[in-house]
């Protein structure tokens, strides 16, 4: 009779902290609607004087999107001469040779555009960006990945939030392709999810944000002062946010600049972008909660928030926990093994999903979709998402203990031509065979609740075989179809 009573709370444990991180939510949706009248825009700001700006374009194999990333980052508006661009190229394949060509085209138009590549690619993108940084002239640095397509004015609307304490701005993210397909429509839902409330929330708040990586703005001085690109986690960009925020520089995200971007448009392309942000922020969190909570001139209410932030990717491993244990909780429940008030307590966690559900409609709405789009996307994002946790939860247990990974990049593809791609990873994963025996497990979830006429988790069972169906969908297209 133990192993009824285990199995039980291990579930109600992880549904509980679970909980914790949606009352979390709740308060950043709560900042979010409290301050959206007074969210700054740059036109409230006094401009500054046009500063030298360095633009780096981290690059490693790009052949499909490196000429468009160069020709966009040369369409700035903004004074040639107080421009200066570093092509930061590792790339070991004839993208080299086709920067290096694209380099020479624009200096050749009078751009101070330099191509730099390093002999060893030691550190991945954190050590290309460090060692154009020890290149760099500009007093600001802009940062593109190769698939972003920043708009003319990117720089003359965000370089007005530099007041002197100010060390770093984030635009949101764009798609590109996110009507592509059923996955990139997902991701498109969830990233505006993060860049609606999440990163709006936590400015307005005044509490840590972090620096997404590309699209955004860095004072050169800010990023010395804390400590320079590292690259000891995968999340480079989660880790220099949160060293320079506790050296005392100030954040500011601008939700109305939008930088155009591609989404993963293969599974196994998402699915290492989603490793390396998980696994990475589990690294950081290792990294920054000690010093965060040592800080003395930190408010308890930025400590707890950056450690909620920080340690949200162990949900994936709380969410697969619980949701693999509710088909044995349905079994115990139904043989009543188990006194039916501990079931009843279950019902108090439904308000986490009611978070969610607020969550993700503020976010959908502010881009003033329809309902009927949302009532079809909310519950294939929560199933697709759901099912993701089986291969986020071992990114998560690389991270705690310390396994060490490559930084894998996410290959990019010719919005012109998105079938055809050589850097493709069209091999099956492992995990494939996992998220397809889950198929089944869900199946017999399903059948249980008709079996036993329990349908309080049907709902839950039905999209949990969906996004698994979805997964594996996935997975066979990308190995026998070419994308």
């Amino acid at each position: 009779m133990l192993l009824p009573y285990l199995i039980l709370y291990v579930y109600i444990f992880t549904l509980s902290l679970i909980l914790i991180f949606s009352i979390g939510q709740a308060y950043l949706i709560y900042f979010y609607l409290r301050n959206k009248i007074q969210t700054p825009t740059n036109q409230n700001l006094k401009p500054i004087q046009q500063p030298l700006v360095t633009v780096q374009l981290p690059l490693y194999n790009e052949v499909y999107v490196v000429a468009q990333l160069i020709n966009a980052v040369c369409a700035l508006n903004y004074p040639i001469q107080k421009l200066e661009i570093q092509v930061l190229d590792d790339s070991d394949d004839e993208c080299y040779t086709l920067a290096q060509q694209l380099v020479k085209n624009k200096q050749a138009q009078g751009f101070n555009i330099q191509h730099i590549s390093r002999k060893i690619n030691t550190g991945f993108k954190a050590g290309a960006l460090q060692h154009g940084l020890q290149l760099a002239k500009g007093e600001f640095i802009a940062i593109f990945d190769a698939d972003f397509i920043p708009e003319k004015e990117f720089l003359n609307q965000l370089l007005p939030f530099f007041t002197p304490n100010v060390g770093m701005v984030q635009s949101r993210w764009e798609h590109v392709n996110a009507n592509y397909s059923l996955l990139t429509q997902v991701q498109a839902f969830a990233l505006d999810g993060h860049f609606t409330i999440e990163q709006s929330g936590r400015n307005s708040a005044g509490l840590f944000i972090n620096f997404n990586g590309t699209a955004g703005i860095w004072r050169k001085a800010c990023i010395i002062d804390a400590g320079g690109w590292q690259h000891d986690t995968l999340t480079e960009d989660l880790d220099l946010s949160y060293r320079a925020q506790l050296k005392g520089w100030k954040f500011h995200y601008f939700e109305n600049v939008y930088t155009p971007a591609q989404l993963p448009a293969q599974l196994n392309a998402f699915k290492s972008q989603q490793h390396r942000w998980t696994k990475g922020a589990i690294e950081t969190s290792k990294k920054m909660l000690n010093p965060i909570w040592k800080n003395k001139h930190l408010s308890f209410k930025i400590k707890l928030f950056a450690t909620l932030h920080l340690s949200n990717a162990y949900n994936f491993l709380l969410a697969f926990i619980s949701i693999f244990l509710s088909v044995p909780v349905l079994y115990i429940k139904n043989q009543h093994l188990i006194n039916p008030f501990y079931f009843q307590i279950i019902s108090v966690f439904l308000v986490g999903f009611l978070v969610l559900l607020v969550f993700y409609s503020i976010s959908f709405f502010s881009k003033r979709k329809g309902v009927l789009n949302f009532i079809a996307l909310f519950p294939t994002f929560v199933s697709v998402a759901m099912a993701m946790s089986f291969h986020n939860s071992l990114a998560v247990v690389e991270g705690i203990f310390g396994f060490k990974s490559p930084f894998i990049r996410t290959p990019k593809f010719n919005t012109q031509s998105i079938t055809h791609n050589k850097y493709v990873n069209q091999h099956i994963h492992f995990t494939f065979y996992i998220e397809l025996i889950l198929v089944f497990y869900f199946l017999a979830a399903i059948y249980l609740g008709f079996y036993y006429h329990d349908f309080g988790l049907l709902p839950f069972h039905i999209m949990l075989c969906f996004g698994f169906f979805t997964l594996v969908f996935y997975g066979l297209k990308q190995r026998y179809i070419r994308c």
